[in-house]
């Protein structure tokens, strides 16, 4: 089974060619929006890593806390299947278990959940709890410099 993100209208035409040229009965499955992107997960990766080297923390550790205090409450906010489970499961747990879970083995499900418009604000999010921790980091829009976010 392939997937594909359709974004933009030459990818709809491939995808109405190849639907066309299918042999009958198939069986077709759709979903509106699209996966985190890899300059995303680029990003994302970036970030923590120079987190890490300035807070004098462990990658991992810095990835884990950023899941639970910025990416659960984004999950939270807009998925109540997502906030349900959590609620139950770990909500109750206390901070030090709850961060463990976000850690290597478990790596509670938190970003890789995330579609376009959430990865977005969880990095904008990131981008704005960090830099008000003092914490310099890469702005893609500034052709790579560093900056601090008052």
């Amino acid at each position: 089974m392939s997937s594909h993100v359709i974004r933009n209208e030459a990818d709809r035409q491939k995808l109405i060619r190849a639907l066309l040229a299918m042999e009958l009965p198939f069986t077709v499955s759709i979903r509106k929006g699209a996966d985190r992107t890899v300059e995303q997960n680029k990003l994302q990766r970036l970030w923590i890593a120079e987190a890490a080297e300035q807070l004098g923390d462990e990658p991992e550790e810095v990835r884990a806390y950023l899941k639970l205090r910025v990416g659960v409450p984004i999950l939270r906010e807009n998925h109540d299947d997502f906030r349900a489970q959590y609620d139950e499961l770990v909500k109750p747990l206390p901070y030090e278990q709850k961060l463990a879970l976000m850690r290597e083995p478990v790596d509670f499900p938190v970003t890789r959940l995330m579609k376009v418009p959430e990865k977005r604000e969880y990095l904008d999010r990131v981008y704005q709890h960090l830099s008000e921790q003092g914490v310099f980091l890469t702005d893609p829009n500034l052709g790579g410099k560093t900056r601090a976010v008052a």
